[in-house]
């Protein structure tokens, strides 16, 4: 269903947890049948992405791409989500300037990831408040606090 990979030359101590997190995740919100990556790349590679995807010229912490919209993917009876990027030394980093866990940091961004690729987003105030909501009860649900 899902896949967890560290493109990145450091190891990821927070993968285990992230594992049965996204697991918790998958099933309460009752996806079946669908594949998802959450791929773990450095600060170069996410810069490269976001300038060439979303022509910003700096690094950021999480992108997601959603290839559910992509006709040219339809697998009869299999939803094909899409890729979640997240830069791990940004997730790093941005955990210790909230003054929480990198475990929460990472679940974050994973959550807003995948909420991305199930059709949230966070344009508007009102898209943004729905999105939020659902990213703190999923977190909170599972107990990941700041």
């Amino acid at each position: 269903m899902f896949e967890i990979i560290n493109n990145t030359d450091k190891k990821i101590e927070e993968l285990d947890y992230l594992d049965e997190y996204i697991n918790f995740v998958v099933g309460k919100e009752k996806l079946s049948n669908c594949i998802f990556n959450i791929i773990f790349i450095n600060n170069d590679e996410i810069h490269r992405l976001n300038l060439e995807y979303r022509g910003i010229d700096r690094e950021t912490d999480v992108i997601s791409f959603a290839l559910e919209d992509n006709s040219n993917l339809e697998i009869p009876e299999l939803r094909v989500l899409g890729d979640i990027y997240i830069a791990i030394d940004v997730a790093y980093s941005q955990a210790k300037m909230y003054g929480h866990s990198s475990i929460r940091e990472i679940c974050f961004l994973a959550t807003h990831g995948i909420l991305h690729l199930l059709g949230y987003d966070h344009m508007d105030e009102d898209s943004e408040k729905i999105m939020f909501k659902k990213q703190k009860e999923l977190l909170d649900d599972y107990e990941i606090i700041r």
